[in-house]
């Protein structure tokens, strides 16, 4: 999802005016390019052995401590843009489209159960030469993340992970509906984007046209590969063992969830950090499933405040 920072007047229609002429992809490269350099990121790729993994990285290396994003299901390395850009300057960020997303490799075969992704991750992560860091993720990436922190406890200084799926104790409308066979999050025609948007954001940020035409054509197009990584994570979404593997992670861990979430129930909060040693909550009220994009100032204060924190606590011991 892109998400274009709100404009003054004045600078929205220059860049109308500008762009006139141009082709809607053209209008949506554009747009993409201006949203990550106001972050302070540019893309990047990398080879991971049979996988071809698109990522955003800092312009310019910071002096600070480094920050991998995973995205969530159907989404890609843009969904972290406006989090991402109030973080670095403080620290150097990775958002990374995982495989089957967005500009990265997305062949049906190459294992898409929450187990490989966590693998995939670490691949990229070794190929990026990653080290110890900090990792966030929402959806989706928020079970990878928790399971990436249990397997690699040595590798994560901590986790913040927003609505993560991964536990369904509790259940929510997304559940009603895919059992009826309707699934919102995977768009198969006109229309089903914004339908999308409607029912997983709360706060829906500005987004100007023609974004939304490109980014409807690029999740249609997406159909076949996101409903066979819809059916491996469903696979392994309501797996017991994903709760008994989390309860292995050391590093602290911070759990945000939006109480308006019509994806995944918020209350499902409750159930992470009684399953993670050393974690807590935030419920953030008016908001939906994907924090980082509708309050990513909020968010990412959520993460300084928690990491201020943990370095005070590890002064005390």
């Amino acid at each position: 999802m892109i998400l274009i920072r709100q404009l003054p007047t004045l600078g929205l229609l220059t860049l109308v005016l500008l762009l006139s002429a141009c082709t809607k992809q053209g209008i949506y490269d554009t747009a993409i390019g201006w949203e990550r350099s106001s972050a302070g990121l540019e893309a990047d790729r990398v080879d991971v052995g049979e996988l071809d993994i698109a990522y955003l990285r800092n312009k310019e290396p910071a002096d600070g401590e480094t920050v991998v994003l995973i995205h969530g299901f159907g989404a890609n390395k843009d969904n972290w843009t406006r989090l991402a850009g109030e973080l670095t300057g403080e620290f150097n960020v990775y958002a990374i489209d995982l495989p089957g997303h967005g500009d990265s490799s997305k062949g049906l075969d190459l294992g898409y159960r929450f187990e490989d992704q966590v693998r995939h991750v670490h691949r990229i992560l070794e190929a990026l030469d990653i080290g110890k860091t900090h990792m966030m993720g929402n959806s989706m990436g928020g079970a990878i993340t928790a399971l990436y922190a249990a397997t690699y406890p040595d590798q994560i200084r901590s986790a913040v992970l927003f609505d993560p799926a991964g536990i369904f104790k509790y259940d929510s409308e997304l559940v009603d509906l895919v059992l009826e066979g309707d699934n919102p999050l995977i768009p198969k025609k006109e229309g089903d984007l914004k339908r999308l948007i409607d029912f997983a954001l709360e706060e829906k940020p500005f987004v100007p046209w023609p974004i939304y035409d490109v980014m409807e054509e690029k999740a249609i197009a997406n159909q076949g590969v996101n409903e066979v990584i819809f059916r491996a994570i469903q696979d392994t979404g309501y797996d017991s063992a994903f709760r008994n593997d989390i309860t292995r992670i050391q590093a602290p861990v911070l759990v945000v969830w939006g109480k308006k979430d019509r994806v995944i129930n918020y209350r499902n909060a409750e159930v992470f950090v009684e399953q993670i040693p050393n974690a807590r909550k935030v419920l953030l009220e008016g908001v939906g499933h994907a924090p980082m994009i509708e309050v990513p100032v909020q968010s990412a204060e959520l993460f300084r405040e928690f990491r201020v924190a943990l370095h005070g606590r590890n002064e005390t011991r």
